[in-house]
């Protein structure tokens, strides 16, 4: 096999074969990325066995074939060679990498191809297209509320469901629910609800254009994503996932809302004296203020109150800190609101004016 490749272009497609790939023993052929030169194109292939990922595009192939190397010496080399042409040549176990720029050449062992495990075809799988912004924000809205129990297996990914021509997702670690809706549906098969691993979405959303479309299948307990020249597919997990609907509140009595930069300001002043296990702070809710302090500490205390609008008795709950800064990070408005009935009830955090997501969080005990 032999083929001449730009630099800069292999970089940027096995930065993503890297991020699949789960290991770096030099030994395992899941440590390797799958290489196919053949009609004048380069067909990458890397999977962790659960996340797949395939990508084709042109090179210069003289002598065709096929072979798998080990992908983070391959990236290490493509990092400290300048920009240009690449010589990729492969005799036997045997692969040489040598600039056409440069008087340097490394050679690498190289693993037999047909060791490399085999990818379900993309070919015939009945995609559907959504718009890339509004399944990006979709990502954005939910995945930092995705479970890290891995005894709750169910709960360690996104909730994909199609109610009429609108897809929800929801995650939720148990104290916590992050939920959004869109109309994205119109004239889409039907597809079963189901839950998604975090790793696919997080390349989804690290890698996809916010232009254009993406297109998703959802098969065989499996979810496929393409976009541009890239292929990806994973496992879904197993499990019923919780009856979120029930966490949802039909009615809460009370209200305060405040701007959004404040919030986010006092947050990040009062977490400074936060105790980092259990992330406790207090809001005292007043009228026209809210009072933010940290839990006591052999360390210190911190204080600050931020105007506010609401208009009722005062109300003191205590919150985890990273459950109201993590929906703030992706929260796009200048102003936002807090729903609640009782201190110890939950409480639905969402954007002002209301959106097509919101965030449902349970606060913790007083002490």
């Amino acid at each position: 096999m032999k083929f001449t490749f730009d630099r800069d272009t292999m970089v940027k497609e096995i930065a993503i074969a890297q991020e699949i790939i789960s290991t770096k023993n030099a030994m395992s052929i899941l440590s390797n990325v799958l290489l196919i030169a053949e009609n004048q194109s380069l067909t990458i292939k890397a999977t962790d066995i659960k996340v797949n990922f395939e990508t084709v595009f042109p090179v210069i192939v003289e002598e065709e074939g096929s072979t798998t190397i080990f992908c983070d010496k391959f990236m290490s080399i493509l990092n400290s060679l300048p920009s240009g042409e690449i010589e990729f040549v492969q005799n036997d176990t045997k692969v040489t990498i040598k600039p056409i720029s440069k008087k340097v050449k490394f050679d690498l062992k190289s693993m037999a191809s047909d060791k490399f495990p085999e990818f379900s075809s993309v070919d015939t799988v009945p995609y559907f297209d959504v718009p890339a912004d509004e399944f990006k924000e979709m990502i954005t809205q939910t995945i930092f509320a995705i479970s890290d129990d891995e005894t709750r297996y169910f709960m360690n990914g996104v909730f994909f469901e199609r109610k009429g021509d609108n897809l929800n997702m929801v995650s939720t670690d148990g104290r916590r629910l992050a939920f959004i809706s869109k109309e994205i549906c119109q004239g889409v098969p039907e597809f079963p609800s189901v839950i998604v691993p975090p790793k696919i979405l997080t390349t989804v959303l690290k890698r996809a254009p916010s232009e254009g479309m993406i297109s998703l299948a959802i098969l065989d307990k499996m979810i496929y994503v393409k976009f541009g020249n890239y292929h990806f597919s994973s496992v879904l997990l197993d499990g019923q996932f919780p009856n979120y609907t029930r966490v949802i509140p039909e009615h809460q009595s009370y209200y305060f809302e405040l701007d959004k930069s404040d919030l986010t300001d006092a947050l990040k002043r009062v977490a400074l004296l936060v105790d980092q296990k259990a992330r406790r702070v207090y809001f005292e809710i007043n009228p026209g203020r809210l009072v933010i302090t940290s839990q006591e500490s052999d360390i210190g205390v911190a204080k600050e109150e931020i105007p506010c609008e609401y208009d009722g008795e005062v109300v003191t709950m205590a919150m985890n800190y990273m459950y109201i800064d993590e929906p703030l990070k992706v929260m796009n408005s200048d102003r936002v609101r807090f729903e609640f009935t009782e201190s110890m009830k939950a409480v639905t955090f969402k954007p002002v004016p209301e959106a097509d997501y919101f965030h449902i969080i349970m606060p913790m005990q007083m002490e």
